[in-house]
């Protein structure tokens, strides 16, 4: 895990050598000044010897504009390098979900990839913080300190020896108990992002069923949860606070006490053992070594909160894709032919039943093909495997005449153009929208496609057309403007294979048969496959394929599926008298 987290520091070690370089002469000039003030109270004071205190004074200056200067410089470096390896992480981990399948993302729910490029990101980044600086920093200014100590008078040295042990085991008892309740807490924040996504996404249907409460109750009991959880997890890590006050006092007790009988012992003769300003010493470097101590347990509380956080962000980043080129891609896609042989799909090896069953259908480049069926049919899942956003389990998907695992996945995709079931649009202008189908698109080719896609009209009766801005996720327009919109922005990659999964659901029949019409007059060589819940939407199609629980139960033409399938038939009776035609 750390070696992998180490690979995003990149660029930010050198920041993070020097906050340890300027963290350790800070430390350096700290554990002097103590040493020098012992001096300057036995050699100077104590002595009536004022060039000596005026000397001892000067260094003592010295020394305290040093801890000043790399007490600073250290901050700065450890908070660019903080800084940099979060941003580092965030952009590997972005990176990575890119080049993830359909299959890699359904592993990971939107909402706890959310909390893992935030919440757990800045988790480490904090942890990080520390370690640069404080990791650094209390070690070397326990090990300097207990060095001055021994140093000074090895006897009241080995005090702090003695209370190690007992820090140590209460700190690993500490985190023992601590860990599993954040690695709970952090699965609870997962749940907490889903539920305020969801209320986010369908707010106009929580208000519309008045479900306001609802969603409030729903909110309130795992934010609860939350609370419940970290307030355990914080109780057990106030148990830190007692436990290094009760060890620091012992050794502040027993440092004085000891101190006094020795100064006493030798009567404050630094030749014969302890003095006061040795003394005065050891109090200070006894402080030392135990606030170092104590930061040490901070390190490690913060350390336990941060690793489950560092270990979800691995996740991310171990995840490879399920879908890589071969050795030797092909890369450009002959034409718009596309042929299923006997494919079987499942959405996972641990899934007990196939999403396709023995699927074969032969495309020719240029046909249009309809495909009807019932909600949960897997009309969507089979034109997924098209342009390869999955993998078959069985069988081969070829596309001009090759398997599309033999494509370079760039290339395929670019021949494929697909308008999703659920149509996105980006915060933007219409014309950046629609540049994404083609980045070098002219003003020309986008008054076409939008003309194809019937949205010219709409378009151009806004007040500032093509520079209109779109609101996320296309707030501001209708589910049929948007639709329209995704087709143009789609058919400006001028693709062999053109997929509509129930893309002109939201429009009127009207709207459809001139989308249709333009197809058929203007892109007659580019093979058209559109999944439809209408039967006028398929109506004229070369070919019609009739989808059930994952398998073809019919195909021919209309007029064939009329005269051998009842499911048909019954479809098309049903719409007609519903008055669906667009005839």
């Amino acid at each position: 895990m750390i070696k992998r987290l180490a690979k995003s520091v990149r660029e930010y070690k050198l920041p993070s050598f020097l906050s340890a370089l300027f963290v350790s002469l800070e430390v350096v000039m700290e554990v002097l000044i103590p040493f020098e003030m012992a001096d300057m109270l036995d050699y100077g004071i104590n002595a009536g010897n004022m060039d000596f205190v005026l000397q001892s004074g000067i260094r003592l200056v010295i020394y305290a504009c040093l801890v000043i200067l790399f007490g600073n410089l250290a901050g700065r470096a450890a908070s660019t390098a903080a800084c940099g390896f979060a941003k580092n992480l965030r952009h590997d981990m972005y990176y990575n979900i890119q080049n993830f399948s359909f299959s890699n993302i359904d592993k990971f729910s939107t909402s706890s990839l959310i909390t893992r490029m935030t919440t757990d990101v800045q988790n480490v980044q904090m942890a990080y913080l520390m370690l640069v600086r404080m990791a650094f920093r209390s070690p070397i200014m326990m090990v300097f300190s207990t060095v001055f100590a021994f140093r000074i008078y090895p006897k009241l040295a080995f005090v702090f020896v003695i209370c190690l042990p007992f820090i140590a085991g209460g700190l690993f008892f500490i985190i023992k108990k601590t860990h599993p309740i954040f690695k709970r807490v952090f699965k609870t924040y997962d749940k907490l992002n889903r539920v305020v996504q969801e209320n986010l996404r369908g707010i106009r249907v929580v208000k519309s069923f008045i479900r306001e409460n609802h969603e409030v109750e729903k909110f309130d009991g795992i934010s609860d949860s939350i609370r419940k959880d970290f307030t355990h997890a914080e109780q057990n890590i106030a148990w830190n606070g007692p436990l290094m006050q009760i060890c620091s006092y012992t050794c502040m007790l027993l440092v004085s006490w000891l101190g006094a009988q020795a100064i006493i012992a030798s009567g404050n003769n630094p030749d014969l053992g302890l003095t006061t300003g040795m003394l005065m010493s050891l109090i200070t470097y006894s402080m030392q070594i135990l606030m170092s101590v104590m930061m040490i347990s901070v390190i490690f509380v913060m350390i336990t909160i941060s690793r489950e956080s560092a270990e979800r962000i691995c996740e991310i980043l171990a995840e490879e894709s399920d879908l890589k080129n071969n050795e030797h891609p092909i890369r450009e896609v002959p034409d718009g032919s596309v042929k299923f042989e006997h494919v079987t799909f499942r959405y996972s090896e641990k899934a007990d039943k196939n999403v396709l069953n023995d699927v074969s259908v032969d495309i020719k480049s240029g046909e249009t093909v309809g495909i009807l069926g019932g909600t949960g049919s897997s009309k969507s899942t089979l034109v997924q495997m098209i342009p390869r956003l999955y993998d078959v389990t069985e069988g081969a998907v070829l596309v001009g005449g090759n398997d599309v695992r033999n494509y370079d996945l760039e290339a395929l995709r670019d021949s494929v153009a697909m308008v999703l079931q659920k149509n996105v649009l980006f915060s933007g202008t219409i014309r950046e929208n629609l540049l994404w189908g083609n980045e070098h698109a002219t003003q020309e080719e986008l008054e076409h496609a939008c003309e194809l896609a019937q949205a010219a009209g709409f378009i151009n009766e806004m007040p500032d057309k093509y520079e209109t801005y779109i609101e996320q996720g296309g707030a501001n327009v209708s589910g049929g403007q948007k639709q329209r919109l995704c087709i143009a922005r789609a058919l400006l990659k001028k693709p062999k294979v053109l997929i509509l999964d129930d893309s002109t659901s939201a429009v009127d029949t009207k709207t459809d048969a001139l989308i249709r019409k333009a197809f058929a007059e203007e892109i007659p060589n580019t093979t058209k496959i559109i999944i439809a819940q209408r039967v006028s939407s398929v109506i004229d199609a070369d070919k019609i394929i009739i989808l059930d629980a994952g398998e073809i139960v019919a195909m021919g033409t209309h007029e064939e599926l009329l005269e051998t399938s009842d499911i048909y038939r019954e479809t098309y009776e049903s719409q007609m008298k519903g008055g669906l035609s667009d005839e």
